[in-house]
C-alpha cells in the first residue's frame, strides 16, 4: 500500500475528537486525500466544535462508544482502514475508576477487533503507549492487554484479509492533559509544581505521531509493534526551558508513575528490527511468517544483545533549543524565547 496508504480510502477513527484525532483528520485531508474519514466518538459537543473547525464533506461524524460492539459494526461498514485511538488516558482517573478503564481500553479494543473482522476491513492499527511496557499502573496495564489483543487478532482472521498492528510511542507534546500545558499555565502564577526533577520521558509532537501512524498503516504486514526513535528529556530541563524564572514546588511521584519510561525491553529486543527512524517488534506467533529477504533497507537490522530503549539512557536527548522550536510551532513560545 505504500506510505500514502490512506489515500482514496474510507477510514474509521475511534476517539476522533481527541488531540490525536483532530490532528489526524487535519493531516489526512491536507496531505493524503482520503475518500472519507469517519470520526467516531461519544462526545456530541466535541463533534460539533470539530465540525465548525473542519468544513470538509469528506468527514463524517458518528456518535458512538467503543463499548458498543453493534454500533461499531454499523460504523465500520464499507471501511478499509481503522485507526483505534479511543481510550481513557489519564493515569489517576484509571486508578480511581479501574472497571471503567477496563471497559473502554480493553473491552473496547476487543469490540473494535471483532467489528473490523466482521466487516472485512483491510487494516487496523492501535495506538499504544510507553506505559504499556512493564506497567505499574492500570492505564498501562490496559494498554498492554489491548496491544496483545491487537497482535493476536491476526490469528482470528483465518482466511480473511484483515491485518492488525500497533504503534507504541511516548508523551505527546502539547496534548490535552499533558505536563506542558500545565507548565505553561502554571508559569503565569510564578510557581510550577514538579513531581521529581530527574524524571525522564520520551517526547513526540502530534504532527510526528500522526505521520508515523499513517506511515505504519502502509508498512504493516500484521502483528508488528512499531516504535519511533524519539528524544527524551528530564522534567527539570523541561521546566527550566518553559519557565526559567518560576519557583518550583517538588511534590513527589504520584500513584502509578514511573521515574523513567521504556519503549523496548531487553526481552523484546531479540525479535526487534532497527530501521533508520523506527523499530519494529515482531510477534512470536504462528501467523507471523519469515519476512526477511536479507535486505536491511526493507527488513531492518537486528539489535545488539542486551539492548533496551529507556528514557534516561536514550541516545537522543531533547535540547532546550529543540523544545523551544516545538513550542513555537504550537504557538506557546516559552518565557525568554527570542
Amino acid at each position: 500500500m505504500g506510505i500514502s496508504a490512506i489515500g482514496g480510502k474510507t477510514i474509521l477513527l475511534t476517539g476522533g475528537t481527541g488531540s490525536f484525532g483532530r490532528k489526524f483528520v487535519e493531516v489526512a485531508l491536507r496531505d493524503h486525500d482520503p475518500k472519507v474519514v469517519r470520526v467516531y466518538s461519544r462526545d456530541e459537543l466535541k463533534q460539533l466544535e470539530m465540525q465548525r473547525e473542519i468544513d470538509d464533506d469528506r468527514v463524517r461524524y458518528f456518535i458512538g462508544d467503543v463499548r458498543d460492539r453493534e454500533r461499531l459494526r454499523r460504523a465500520m461498514r464499507g471501511v478499509e482502514v481503522v485507526v483505534h485511538a479511543a481510550a481513557l488516558k489519564q493515569v489517576p482517573t484509571a486508578e480511581y475508576n479501574p472497571i471503567e478503564a477496563v471497559k473502554t481500553n480493553v473491552d473496547g479494543a476487543a469490540n473494535v477487533i471483532d467489528a473490523a473482522i466482521d466487516c472485512d476491513i483491510e487494516r487496523g492499527i492501535f495506538l499504544s503507549s510507553d506505559k504499556a511496557v512493564r506497567p505499574i499502573n492500570l492505564y498501562g496495564a490496559t494498554k498492554l492487554v489491548a496491544e496483545k489483543l491487537f497482535i493476536q487478532a491476526n490469528s482470528y482472521v483465518g482466511g480473511g484479509a484483515t491485518r492488525f498492528s500497533c504503534v507504541r510511542y511516548g508523551n505527546v507534546l502539547g496534548s490535552r492533559g499533558s505536563v506542558i500545558p500545565l507548565f505553561l499555565t502554571a508559569r503565569r502564577n510564578g510557581v510550577i509544581r514538579i513531581t521529581v526533577p530527574e524524571m525522564t520521558r520520551f517526547w513526540i509532537t502530534l504532527e510526528q505521531g500522526v505521520q508515523f501512524v499513517m506511515d505504519c498503516v502502509g508498512r504493516m504486514e500484521g502483528g508488528e509493534v512499531f516504535v519511533p526513535k524519539l528524544p527524551a528529556m528530564r522534567l527539570e530541563d523541561l521546566a527550566r526551558t518553559i519557565a526559567p524564572e518560576a519557583r518550583w514546588e517538588v511534590i513527589g511521584m504520584r500513584p502509578g508513575e514511573k521515574l523513567h519510561e521504556e519503549l523496548i525491553t531487553r526481552e523484546e529486543a531479540p525479535r526487534t528490527r532497527e530501521f533508520k527512524t523506527f523499530y519494529t517488534i515482531e510477534p512470536e506467533h504462528r501467523f507471523w511468517g519469515v519476512r526477511s529477504d536479507g535486505d536491511p533497507s526493507t527488513h531492518g537490522q537486528p539489535l545488539p544483545p542486551g539492548f533496551e530503549y529507556v528514557s534516561n539512557t536514550a541516545p537522543w536527548m531533547l535540547t532546550p533549543e529543540e523544545l523551544r522550536g516545538h513550542l513555537e510551532e504550537l504557538g506557546a513560545a516559552p518565557e525568554g524565547a527570542p
